[in-house]
C-alpha cells in the first residue's frame, strides 16, 4: 500500500516553481515525516502571503492553505 501527500491548490508561486502536487510513500510514517517537512518548506520558500499545513485524512496526508487571504493575495 502506498500512502500519499497532496498539495491542496497549485498557487501561482507553486506553479512558477513547477511544484508537483502529489508524492508517495511506501510506509504512513515517512509519508507524514515527509508532509510536514514540505509544508515547511512552502512556508519558508514561497511569496509568505498565505501558509500551509498538513491535515491527516485517512491514511494520506493532505497540505492545506492556511486561512486568511490566500485567495486575495494569491493567484490560483
Amino acid at each position: 500500500m502506498q500512502y500519499h501527500i497532496v498539495l491542496e491548490k497549485l498557487c501561482l508561486c507553486a506553479k512558477q516553481k513547477n511544484t508537483e502536487q502529489i508524492r508517495s510513500f511506501e510506509t504512513k510514517e515517512e509519508a507524514q515525516e515527509h508532509a510536514y517537512e514540505w509544508a515547511d518548506t512552502l512556508n519558508n520558500t514561497f511569496c509568505g502571503k498565505h501558509g500551509f499545513d498538513v491535515l491527516e485524512v485517512d491514511d494520506n496526508f493532505v497540505i492545506t492553505v492556511e486561512v486568511g487571504g490566500f485567495v486575495e493575495a494569491c493567484e490560483l
